[in-house]
């Protein structure tokens, strides 16, 4: 009887424990399609994005919640988050969801207090769970640590130095330094970065760091008569023509669509300088902007973007070369 009556008590505690644990694996499956429901019955999601538009273009979204009309509003930083600040003015209160780069999140939105916390709205167990993230953390930008989460993280992202391959020889440079050779002058461009910012994270990273640092940038820009761009297909049809034999800095996925197409152009393998590379989230930021018409919507997107399918396709359609989808 004794052994029974143990036999049963064990049994019972297997028991409590196993429904235990459905109830806690219940509890964020509950949370989950009840966003799901809600956000169907919004209907709608409109996404501000910046550079990886391309991947919900590819429709795998849209597939698997079928009953959520996706609108992309797709263009640079600057362009976007401005917008959203006017047709706030306006009482307009149209975006969902932001996907960028850091600078213009950061500046106009998140210190404009645009933003709703995101770390909340993360639900499925594989985006929660940090030990499925590199270093085993979410990782965001703001100093709550809440609000603008990275997902990417790019080596030379957004700014490697390009050149003609017809007229120059890129072993011959070494260091970034190499670029304030005499021989150059008058045949070097680059970016303005006051007017685009895709290759703000290179010029950041030269200015800080230790052996190259603002006196390279003021020389650079001060002797070598560079020829400067605001358009990245100008600055590439430059190079494709010869006009400047390397830009300094350019983007890296005009420069791989300009090869691609057969034109006399490369990247440098900045990996091999001296002063090595830079890494930078690219436009791999994410937000939620608050006041949304469609939050359950948003929050839907978000799970999704984040999941292992999200960021899979995310490496499969960004690593295709080209430009990104603006």
């Amino acid at each position: 009887m004794k052994y029974l009556a143990r036999l049963i008590a064990f049994l019972l505690c297997c028991f409590i424990g196993s429904v235990h644990a459905a109830e806690s694996k219940l509890a964020w499956q509950v949370d989950w399609e009840r966003t799901v429901k809600a956000a169907e019955t919004e209907g709608q999601l409109t996404i501000y994005i910046s550079g990886y538009a391309a991947v919900v273009e590819a429709g795998l979204f849209q597939k698997a919640f079928p009953k959520i009309k996706v609108t992309l509003v797709p263009g640079i930083g600057t362009q976007l988050a401005p917008r959203i600040v006017a047709e706030r003015r306006a009482e307009k209160f149209l975006a969902d969801v932001y996907s960028g780069g850091g600078t213009s999140l950061y500046q106009v939105l998140y210190l404009g207090k645009m933003l709703d916390p995101l770390r909340p709205a993360l639900m499925l167990p594989e985006v929660t769970d940090t030990s499925k993230w590199w270093e085993g953390r979410h990782k965001y930008v703001d100093k709550e640590a809440t609000y603008m989460f990275v997902y990417e993280g790019n080596v030379s992202s957004g700014g490697s130095p390009a050149y003609n391959t017809q007229l120059i020889n890129p072993k011959d440079f070494r260091s970034y330094w190499d670029f304030l050779n005499p021989k150059l002058k008058g045949k070097v461009g680059s970016i303005d970065i006051r007017k685009l910012r895709g290759v703000g994270p290179t010029i950041q990273y030269m200015y800080y760091h230790p052996d190259i640092g603002p006196e390279f940038l003021r020389r650079f820009y001060q002797e070598m008569d560079v020829a400067m761009s605001g358009d990245f297909r100008q600055a590439m049809d430059w190079l494709a023509a010869g006009k400047v034999a390397a830009l300094l800095p350019m983007q890296s996925s005009g420069t791989a669509k300009a090869k691609a197409q057969g034109l006399p152009v490369d990247e440098f393998e900045t990996h091999h300088f001296k002063e090595g590379v830079n890494i930078s989230s690219a436009y791999g930021q994410l937000a939620l902007v608050n006041r949304a018409p469609h939050p359950n919507a948003a929050k839907v997107f978000i799970n999704w973007f984040l999941s292992r399918e999200g960021q899979t396709l995310l490496q499969k359609t960004m690593s295709t070369p080209g430009d990104p989808k603006n």
